[in-house]
């Protein structure tokens, strides 16, 4: 046997010691002609437990069909995948943002061990995307991903609804302004179909930030689940991939420091998730890159927050598509990135946007018409937050660009949201959710219920939330996370008391608690760790080996 190239596979195919190699390979089928093709890893996060992922297998077909096509030989294996709709708002969310690092660790083991030449990624949801991209960047081999595009929007009384309005409604019934029966009807419709959840959330942000580094083909991320052009795209992939294995075009020649400022200046384009930081500085971080707190501020000043998109906008993620999807942004952006950035195309960035158009200038708006003149997500730093925290700006009011309130205090996500819920939060109170970190939670819970709670409550533009945990890309209202140093590591959000004075003045990028250096040094050394939350299991392994979230959580090497 012989193989044009070398390839990673050859270790498990030639040679007479391989002959037992060979023999396991063909009681798959594999034939001697097979032998010298690429071998592909189709790496796919299926589960019929989670919405976004339950068609994946649809589309693993079509790009198993692509690399057969192309002239290589697909193999399948599954990853793990969490739902974070089903997770939030108990135990189960602790385990949301640690599953990130299992995901790719278990793709590291089943590519090395298996010597796989490239592989196509099928993804959708919260840490999967990101898990998946970390994979990528540690083992730099060729990759493509397919991301397995929104589900449609939900319409409910003359509007389009998502997840996020089945949250906010509970807060709609406790103030009596729905009755029950009305939230039956809403929960019923708001999720009509497969895909990740119909609004610019963490999953569909991570998705067009794939897109937008270069590591999926172009309309990608906002193809439909439910669309034919998601399963063009996958097969077109599963073609490419073979391809980029033959000229070597590996992710350390894509996710480049100049791919990285691309997806951040999307990400502020957009106005998406907060949850982005995290994910990527910890990618950035598997591709040898410092991906600083202060870039996204660099970018956040200078790239406007253009695409009118819920939970902070009006259009959904179908609209986006329709209105050009991510190539349109990028054309509109263009004087912001790096044209030259070379994707999985095998062409640069500016070629594939050359043709790309904005078919709705409502959902797409032009940067000299910004919904906002600044970038969709802030970076704010003061006594509170040393080290950095995270605002959503594009989801904000301008009224709400400064806030000065009374602190009242919680030390979990429970206790707040039975406090918003049974009416004991004011007008004017700086909610604070502490011990929600990575390491005090652990694993640095997303707040969609308090935060759904305040907007069905009524109090989104009058009251703000501070956490040392994070958001869910559907968060609305002046909601701040990721304050480092967490409160489990002695962070000043440790020792703040009820009825302390907090401001927050975003232009200015601003998080303080109105307390001299002397009380707040008082009050840290009488400070004491309060016992860890969780004391076996992978939890516990966790929260010994993660890092804060200013270093997008990721694990001690």
């Amino acid at each position: 046997m012989s193989m044009p190239i070398k390839m990673r596979s050859d270790a498990i195919k030639y040679g007479i010691e391989k002959a037992p190699h060979r023999s396991l390979l063909k009681a798959l089928g594999i034939t001697d002609e097979d032998l010298k093709k690429p071998f592909v890893a189709v790496v796919n996060s299926y589960t019929s437990i989670v919405p976004g992922h339950i068609h994946l297998n649809v589309i693993a077909d079509a790009v198993k069909s692509g690399i057969q096509t192309a002239g290589g030989v697909p193999f399948e294996f599954n990853t793990i995948a969490i739902c974070d709709g089903l997770a939030m708002g108990h135990e189960g969310m602790k385990y949301s943002l640690p599953s990130r690092e299992v995901i790719a660790d278990s793709i590291e083991l089943m590519i090395q061990a298996h010597r796989f030449d490239g592989m196509v990624m099928i993804t959708n949801c919260d840490k999967i995307t990101p898990g998946m991209l970390m994979a990528a960047a540690r083992l730099d081999i060729p990759s493509i991903f397919v991301t397995g595009g929104p589900m449609l929007a939900g319409f409910y009384k003359g509007k389009k609804v998502g997840l996020i309005s089945v949250f906010e409604a509970i807060g709609n019934v406790k103030a009596k302004k729905i009755d029950e029966n009305e939230l039956k009807e809403l929960e019923d419709i708001a999720c009509p179909s497969c895909g990740s959840c119909s609004g610019l959330f963490t999953a569909n942000t991570m998705n067009c930030i794939t897109e937008a580094m270069g590591m999926s083909l172009p309309y990608c991320a906002t193809s439909l689940a439910t669309d034919s052009s998601k399963i063009r795209i996958a097969k077109k992939s599963g073609e490419r991939i073979v391809k980029m294995i033959y000229d070597d075009l590996i992710p350390s020649k894509i996710m480049t420091e100049d791919a990285f400022k691309n997806a951040i200046a999307v990400d502020m384009a957009l106005g998406g998730s907060t949850n982005t930081v995290l994910h990527l500085t910890a990618i950035a971080k598997e591709a040898g890159i410092d991906l600083d707190l202060s870039i996204f501020d660099e970018m956040s000043r200078k790239v406007p927050h253009i695409c009118d998109v819920y939970p902070g906008g009006y259009y959904m993620l179908e609209d986006l598509d329709r209105a050009g999807g991510i190539p349109a942004v990028m054309k509109s952006i263009s004087k912001f990135l790096y044209l030259d950035a070379i994707t999985v195309t095998g062409k640069s960035v500016g070629e594939n946007i050359k043709d790309a158009k904005v078919l709705n200038d409502k959902v797409i708006r032009p940067i000299d018409k910004p919904i906002h003149e600044e970038g969709g997500i802030a970076i704010l730093r003061g006594n509170l937050a040393p080290k950095g925290a995270v605002i959503k700006t594009a989801a904000i009011s301008k009224e709400n660009l400064h806030f000065k309130g009374q602190a009242i205090v919680f030390d979990s996500e429970e206790d707040c949201t039975n406090a918003i819920l049974n009416g004991k939060i004011e007008e004017g109170m700086a909610i604070v959710i502490r011990y929600e970190g990575p390491k005090g939670g652990p694993g640095m819970r997303e707040m969609l219920s308090p935060t759904s709670a305040i907007v069905g409550m009524g109090l989104s533009n009058s009251v703000a939330l501070i956490t040392d945990g994070r958001f869910s890309g559907g968060t609305r209202g002046p909601c701040i996370g990721h304050v480092s140093p967490e409160a489990f590591e002695g962070g000043p959000i440790a020792i703040l008391e009820n009825n302390d004075i907090i401001e927050i003045d975003i232009p200015k990028r601003l998080l303080e608690v109105k307390l001299t250096e002397e009380e707040i040094n008082n009050r840290l050394k009488r400070w004491r760790p309060p016992e860890p939350k969780i004391k076996s299991g992978y939890l516990l392994r966790y929260s010994k080996m993660v890092k804060s979230a200013d270093m997008g959580c990721v694990l001690s090497k």
